[in-house]
């Protein structure tokens, strides 16, 4: 019998999916079900490889971890890394295919739908259900005849979708509204439900939102999600980096990580806070100050992001902490490169 499935959409990016399959993943398994995570095309700079050499994004990895099983390529079987503003490495089925611009992507996208539904097919084939993610929103109206994450997939796996509004970044209301109304006629039917993510305070005083969202819509609100800190899930997109609560440091350790433009893995850094440090992504020289330790991370756009360096004055700032430090006593850290 093929899985049941059940996607998670969202109005933005960052409003919480990832964080949500993984919830889910956890909750079917403990509930007795056999379960897999599935994200059509993923674009993240965070990434993991599978046992057997194919590299995925790192947010599909943890949310086979909570499913209780081994991370596989066709959990996420289009990768996209960013190496410059418009132009991305493809990774298809855990392999790198090709380097290719923003916008002849678009036009190459749909030839990749065969891939996408072949490894959907295959998790279908031996879980009892897939949790799939979409990706951005559903409401990309420039991008929908191209896309080949979000409805194209709800279609192709008869999966009800449940939206997702973040409440924390204020204008929940509209942006789960207007999703719904920019979506077709056809598209509208796969929404049977919305939750309502990191919301905070007195619930009560949400409650005659809920009422209209629910007479507007003519969908039940299903959930509504706390505002949870300290959860050690990958993020994909760097705008967290911007958003991001800063936990308050229990160490006198400060340490100042350089944002490069196109950083890579940089949720490395995460059990640095975890252990108490202060963490701090340097974009500018005058946020420097005088950390007790500078990370130069690694990089998708080498060549970019050292342009990008001398550019803004943080290669400066960089190479005079390095040649004022004494050989022996260097609290600079170089990472690798991102593959």
């Amino acid at each position: 019998m093929p899985a049941k499935t059940l996607m998670i959409q969202g109005t933005a990016s960052s409003v919480g999916k990832s964080v949500l399959v993984t919830a889910l993943c956890r909750i079917f398994k403990q509930d007795g079900f056999r379960v897999a995570p599935f994200k059509a095309q993923n674009m993240a700079l965070n990434s993991f490889v599978t046992r057997d050499g194919g590299e995925i994004g790192r947010a599909q990895a943890v949310q086979a971890e909570a499913a209780g099983i081994e991370p596989s390529v066709d959990m996420n079987p289009v990768l996209l890394k960013p190496e410059a503003d418009a132009r991305s490495q493809v990774i298809v089925r855990g392999k790198v295919v090709k380097t290719i611009d923003a916008d002849a992507y678009y036009g190459y996208a749909l030839s990749l739908l065969k891939t996408v539904e072949d490894s959907l097919k295959h998790l279908c084939s031996i879980y009892d259900v897939v949790v799939i993610e979409g990706a951005g929103s559903p409401a990309e109206i420039n991008l929908k005849e191209r896309e080949i994450a979000n409805m194209r997939v709800a279609r192709l796996a008869h999966a009800p979708v449940l939206l997702v509004g973040d409440i924390d970044r204020g204008g929940v209301f509209a942006s789960l509204v207007g999703t719904l109304d920019l979506l077709e006629e056809e598209e509208r039917r796969y929404i049977r439900g919305i939750i309502i993510n990191k919301f905070r305070g007195d619930l009560s005083l949400l409650q005659p939102g809920i009422d209209f969202l629910q007479r507007r819509t003519s969908r039940p609100v299903l959930g509504i999600v706390p505002y949870f800190r300290d959860i050690a899930i990958a993020q994909e997109d760097s705008v967290y980096l911007e958003e991001r609560a800063k936990p308050a440091p229990t160490s006198d350790l400060d340490i100042a990580v350089i944002r490069l433009p196109h950083i890579s893995n940089y949720d490395d850094f995460d059990p640095l806070e975890e252990e108490g440090c202060q963490v701090r992504y340097i974009a500018y020289p005058s946020e420097m100050s005088n950390p007790d330790l500078i990370i130069l991370p690694g990089t998708k756009g080498t060549m970019t992001d050292l342009l990008y360096l001398w550019r803004s004055g943080l290669g400066e700032v960089y190479h005079s902490a390095n040649e004022g430090r004494n050989a022996s006593d260097r609290h600079l850290w170089r990472i690798p490169d991102a593959g």
